[in-house]
């Protein structure tokens, strides 16, 4: 009767939990806290190497070679000093903003421009296009090496800013136009289809209202390549012979001597050059499943 009244007066009661759904929720509850503590022993196992290298850049070598005390005392640092000094990060770290700033950008323009294409224009031959891109993924980056240089060659390019930055373009590519690819191909047509009634053009439909659209995908493609060509450094080793241009990761390779170890300078070299794309990373973390759910997939 009293549930009668409160429905007449449009109240919600909560129902009463009963036994069984009590036991019910205690089954779930269990393999719900057994996944959450996986996770976070899989969290701070990831988290293991990170503090170590921490705490390694900032102890002495003396410290750091007996291996006795995680906690630096006291804390050396003079080793960030010494690794930006006598790494050459001071001009290895500007060539790298560089290189990952204008390769990430030419990337997502021709990416978003060819996935949409591939997603949206019937054109003969499309599926020999994509077939043509898996088996370009297919093929290991180091064995282009060589055709690469002498293409470079050919063209005046070899030992440039420029030459580096079209090859890592290059080399960016492939996946990123199949994540754009399936990321269009997940939105409605409907959108377009409104757009060509009022007259808006492909191009001009593309830029304005897709494109915006696809802002996760978009940031899920930067994050990966901007990683991928931050931590470049063999395709450098291969195509410079000025060292003046190589990126940051050849700041490392000054402290890596068996005649002079320097592990702890290396240590906080590492961090330096790791710390730009962290923090990357850590800003647009938030939009990269859901760029990657979305087009991945399709």
């Amino acid at each position: 009767m009293n549930t009668l009244v409160d429905t007449a007066r449009g109240t919600n009661t909560p129902p009463v939990p009963t036994p069984s759904t009590r036991r019910r929720g205690a089954r779930l509850r269990g393999p719900r806290m057994a996944l959450y503590a996986l996770l976070i022993a899989g969290a701070l196992e990831a988290l293991v190497p990170v503090l170590w290298i921490l705490s390694g850049s900032l102890q002495s070598a003396e410290q750091l070679y007996k291996g006795t005390d995680p906690i630096p005392h006291p804390f050396e640092w003079g080793n960030f000093a010494t690794a930006w000094n006598e790494g050459g990060f001071s001009q290895y770290l500007p060539n790298s903003l560089l290189y990952t700033a204008a390769s990430v950008l030419g990337i997502l323009v021709i990416a978003s421009m060819a996935g949409y294409a591939l997603a949206r224009i019937e054109f003969p031959g499309r599926g020999a296009v994509v077939g043509a891109i898996l088996v370009i993924m297919i093929i290991p980056l180091p064995a282009s090496f060589i055709a690469q240089y002498k293409l470079l060659i050919t063209l005046g390019l070899a030992n440039t800013r420029i030459g580096y930055i079209l090859v890592l373009i290059a080399g960016g590519l492939p996946i990123s136009i199949l994540i754009m690819r399936g990321f269009f191909a997940s939105q409605p047509k409907e959108l377009e289809e409104a757009a060509a009634i009022d007259g808006a053009s492909l191009l001009g439909t593309f830029w304005r209202i897709i494109l915006p659209l696809a802002r996760p995908g978009l940031v899920a493609v930067a994050v990966i390549q901007a990683m991928g060509v931050w931590n470049e450094y063999l395709m450098g080793l291969v195509l410079f012979s000025d060292s003046s241009l190589m990126p940051v990761q050849r700041g490392l390779t000054n402290f890596v001597s068996a005649e002079s170890p320097q592990q702890q300078i290396l240590l906080a070299a590492s961090l330096i050059a790791v710390l730009p794309i962290v923090v990357f990373y850590a800003i647009a973390q938030r939009h990269i499943i859901s760029g990657l759910s979305a087009g991945a997939l399709k």
